[in-house]
C-alpha cells in the first residue's frame, strides 16, 4: 500500500482496516493552520495516527491537541494541576490499570469527545501495548437487516457503569465521586452513529460506559450489547501499537473504540491524555 504523500507530512498505512504512522512534523511546535487541517483528513480517514519521538511537556500537549477544538476535564481522573487538560494515566503495582476492556472514552457525557491524543511518558521492558478497533468497520461488516434493526435504536450511556460509587478511598474520594457523579447524568445516544466529517456509519455502544438499549428488555438488550462489544474487538477490526518513550497516539473517537493491555506488572506504565470535546451523536 503506498504511503500518502502531503506537503509536510507522510503516513504510512498499518494495515487495510485502520492505522497509520505519521512523519514529517513536529508535535512540539504550534502547528499552522494547514498542517492540523491536513492532520484531521488524515485522522478522519486512518480513525488512528501514530508519532514517534515527539518529546513533549504538558503545555505543547495541550496546545497540540487545542488545534483541534476545545479540550475536556476529566471528572474522576488525575490530572497536572498546572495544566489541568492533561489528565494523568499512572498505572502498574501500586494503580492497577482499569482501561483493559474495548471502550470508546467520555461517552457519559452529552458531547463526546471527538479526538484523543495520548503521550507515554514511561513504558514497561515488555508489554503495555494498546488496540485499537474501528467501530465503522465493525458495523459495516454486520448483515443488512441486523443493520436496518440496529439503525433507529438508542442506548443508555451511565458514568457509573465504569466508575462505581467510591467510599473508601482516602479523605473526599467519596465526595468527589458524588459531585461527578451529579454533574454526569445519564445520556442517551443512538446505536449507530454517522460521522459528522465523511457521514460513515459506526456502532456507537462500548462496554466501559454502554448500559442498555432503549426499548428493549433487560435480556434483549443484554444480549445485543454483548454481541456489538465482543463483534468490535474482532482482529480484523484492528491495530496494536507497542509504545516506546515519547510516542503519541491521536484517535478518532467518534469511530474507534480501545483496549490497554494489562500484562506489564511488576512493572509501571505512565500516560499523559488530553481529550478534545466533539460534538452530540446523531
Amino acid at each position: 500500500m503506498p504511503d500518502v504523500a502531503l506537503p509536510t507530512l507522510t503516513a504510512t498505512p498499518l494495515g487495510p482496516t485502520i492505522g497509520a504512522r505519521v512523519s514529517g512534523v513536529d508535535l512540539s511546535r504550534p502547528l499552522t493552520p494547514s498542517v492540523a487541517a491536513e492532520l484531521e483528513a488524515l485522522l478522519v480517514r486512518h480513525q488512528v495516527l501514530f508519532f514517534e519521538n515527539q518529546p513533549l511537556t504538558p503545555e505543547q500537549q495541550r496546545a497540540f491537541a487545542a488545534s483541534f477544538g476545545p479540550l475536556h476535564i476529566h471528572p474522576v481522573y488525575p490530572n497536572i494541576p498546572e495544566v489541568p487538560e492533561i489528565m494523568v494515566l499512572d498505572t502498574g503495582p501500586h494503580n492497577p490499570s482499569d482501561n483493559d476492556v474495548w471502550h470508546t472514552d467520555v461517552t457519559f457525557v452529552e458531547t463526546p469527545p471527538a479526538i484523543v491524543a495520548l503521550s507515554a511518558k514511561k513504558v514497561p521492558p515488555l508489554g503495555g501495548d494498546t488496540l485499537w478497533a474501528s467501530a465503522s468497520a465493525a458495523y459495516e461488516a454486520l448483515s443488512e437487516p441486523l443493520r436496518v434493526l440496529l439503525e433507529p435504536l438508542k442506548a443508555v450511556h451511565d458514568f457509573s457503569r465504569s466508575f462505581p460509587e467510591w467510599r473508601h478511598n482516602g479523605p473526599g474520594v467519596h465526595e468527589r465521586w458524588l459531585e461527578a457523579r451529579a454533574k454526569n447524568p445519564i445520556r442517551v445516544h443512538p446505536v449507530i452513529r454517522t460521522h459528522p466529517v465523511n457521514g460513515r456509519k459506526a456502532l456507537f455502544v462500548n462496554d466501559n460506559f454502554t448500559a442498555a438499549i432503549l426499548g428493549l428488555s433487560p435480556k434483549e438488550s443484554d444480549f445485543l450489547l454483548r454481541f456489538l462489544f465482543d463483534h468490535v474487538a474482532r482482529p480484523e477490526f484492528t491495530v496494536r501499537w507497542t509504545w516506546k518513550p515519547d510516542d503519541l497516539a491521536l484517535w478518532d473517537n467518534r469511530s474507534t473504540q480501545h483496549y490497554a493491555v494489562n500484562d506489564y506488572l511488576p512493572h509501571s506504565r505512565l500516560m499523559h491524555r488530553a481529550t478534545v470535546l466533539g460534538d452530540r451523536p446523531v
